[in-house]
């Protein structure tokens, strides 16, 4: 996989509305963010240990970092203003981490996805850059990423990632590019990022969401992990 000179990926978003950060001190905590990615799921409320971090949360939509308390805590899922669960699960948060955690899957197989954040900056003069396909819509997918306007040409930066899956961070120079996302083996653009205009120490994590078959076309956001 060559990201060298080709760079990475999607729309702009970050909100989810914030109740609170679990209150918790420094020692023992940990930070993550919800994006709600289930297609055909109304907005959404979290828990976390039982209390209410995140109400109201749409489709598409993510929270920024909040700190919790780390360890094998509790996560609640359900819809807005109903008291039964979508989801209950406990994953493992270690201290002193960064988490992203993705309500995922269509409805009736919601599934939390939980993934490890990378917080340190990159290079000078360079940006990180992850995907995680969160589609469930879609099979696995190649990503192409070049400057804009490139389209399929070539070979792409990214291939046949499943879904679920996520790739590691690729440093890449600082600038202006574009991404487009094929089915594997295919050069028809299912998903088209725009133009992306990429800061010299950013860090960002792209997320291809969408099912066409419960009304929501693919499509992918990009959550801004550093600066």
């Amino acid at each position: 996989m060559n990201f060298s000179g080709t760079k990475a990926f999607l729309v702009l978003i970050l909100s989810g509305t914030l109740l609170c950060a679990i209150g918790c001190s420094d020692s023992g905590s940990t930070q993550l963010r919800v994006l709600h990615a289930s297609p055909d799921a109304p907005n959404i409320d979290v828990l976390y240990s039982g209390t209410t971090l995140l109400t109201n949360v749409a489709y598409s939509d993510a929270s920024a970092y909040l700190k919790v308390k780390a360890g094998s805590r509790r996560i609640e899922v359900r819809a807005t203003g109903d008291t039964t669960d979508v989801i209950d699960a406990s994953p493992d948060f270690s201290k002193d981490r960064f988490y992203t955690v993705i309500v995922g899957n269509d409805l009736m197989s919601i599934t939390p996805l939980v993934y490890l954040d990378e917080f340190s900056a990159p290079a000078s003069g360079q940006v990180k850059v992850r995907f995680i396909h969160a589609a469930p819509g879609a099979q696995n997918v190649d990503i192409y990423v070049g400057a804009p306007g490139s389209g399929t040409t070539g070979t792409p930066a990214v291939t046949n990632l499943a879904y679920q899956s996520a790739t590691s961070y690729l440093s890449v120079p600082a600038g202006s590019y574009q991404a487009y996302i094929t089915l594997t083996g295919s050069k028809t653009i299912a998903i088209d990022s725009g133009v992306l205009n990429l800061s010299n120490g950013q860090v960002r994590t792209a997320v291809a969401l969408g099912d066409p078959a419960v009304g929501k076309p693919l499509s992918a956001v990009v959550l801004s992990d550093l600066n």
